[in-house]
């Protein structure tokens, strides 16, 4: 581990001097590249740099130490001590740093949210999980872009499309991937009876245009008018949009926007999203098969998470916890379960799993 991080630390520094080069001032793209691949080392540069100035005062305060007598060799290896503790944490947080990352993380991320099983009941609560992460959006300043709503006559949705700008939106929310489970008494249950409901919910990283290739010929484009639970929101107007692709059979509907142009805009990046998310799964797929996740593998046909009403607690069934916080949850309040996701997901590839 010490010779990578060597090594990282050294070429850290010979980018610092070409950089500096007059001849690579004058080459503006040459430039660019280098100053983009320093400023992705930089941070693991300069916790190896700490991490060898703690080293060097430890082992300066039990030199010294074993100098000295008395109170002051005690003050002295005391100090190298806590310096010693300190080291070994340098070493973990030196380790996470070199593991691979995900290079997705910093993407923008589209958010799906479908009623499942339950009914009128199932597609309340996937109005509820609509809200809960457009509150969790607001929170962390991500622009929330509705791209379709297919929303029921009792205020539930049966299907919504979200793109989520920001960056690091896609790591944030990767972990929400998955069955959500809700249990407790609707509404319109007279005998007070607990129900259980479903919804799925996927979050797929934004693709960029040049990462997929979408044929004229693969594709067909149809024309609609917006449809709705009713009322003014209805558009008389074919401005809704559905793209077919058909060697993957995706879907994909569009009518948020008034515009034909602004719907067929968003329809198509929502395919690239799909079809970048349906090559990298079959690519992929091995590997996932023989990777043992403590956050699961992301997979909406997989449970992680029950809402169980009458206890106000939601618990995740990937890691095992539970926290009594329904109102704020459900408000966006998310980042205690998935900071507590994300560092199962750590300690799982620094055991190697």
């Amino acid at each position: 581990m010490f010779t990578k991080l060597q090594s990282i630390y050294e070429r850290y520094e010979a980018l610092g001097e070409r950089l500096s080069d007059p001849a690579v001032l004058s080459d503006m793209e040459l430039w660019k590249k280098l100053s983009k691949e320093r400023a992705e080392l930089e941070e693991i540069a300069d916790a190896y740099a700490e991490y060898r100035r703690t080293q060097a005062e430890m082992n300066a305060a039990f030199a010294e130490a074993e100098k000295e007598s008395g109170e002051m060799r005690d003050l002295l290896y005391e100090e190298g001590c806590a310096l010693k503790e300190k080291l070994a944490q340098s070493e973990t947080e030196l380790k996470i740093l070199l593991l691979p990352k995900d290079k997705n993380d910093e993407r923008n991320c589209t958010l799906e949210i479908r009623a499942g099983a339950g009914g009128e009941e199932a597609a309340l609560f996937a109005y509820e999980l609509y809200r809960m992460y457009m509150g969790y959006c607001e929170k962390h300043r991500f622009k929330w872009e509705v791209i379709d709503l297919n929303e029921t006559e009792l205020g539930g949705v049966k299907e919504a499309v979200v793109n989520v700008e920001g960056k690091g939106a896609y790591k944030r929310l990767k972990y929400e991937s998955g069955v959500h489970r809700v249990q407790r008494v609707p509404e319109t249950e007279s005998q007070g009876r607990i129900h259980t409901s479903t919804c799925t919910v996927a979050v797929l990283p934004e693709a960029e245009e040049v990462e997929v290739e979408i044929k004229d010929e693969d594709i067909r484009v149809d024309l609609f008018r917006s449809s709705g639970a009713g009322g003014q929101k209805v558009n008389k107007t074919e401005t809704a949009i559905r793209i077919t692709h058909f060697p993957t059979g995706i879907v994909v509907t569009c009518q948020d926007e008034r515009s034909q142009l602004k719907n067929k805009d968003k329809a198509f990046r929502v395919l690239r999203t799909r079809l970048y998310d349906y090559y990298n799964g079959k690519a992929n797929s091995q590997e996932a098969q023989n990777r043992k996740s403590l956050v699961g593998t992301g997979d909406r046909s997989e449970r992680i998470r029950t809402y169980n009403f009458p206890q106000t607690r939601i618990t995740d069934h990937r890691i095992g916890l539970s926290l009594h916080s329904m109102e704020s949850f459900l408000s966006g309040d998310l980042d205690e379960m998935i900071d507590a996701l994300a560092r199962a997901d750590t300690e799982r590839k620094l055991l190697g799993e």
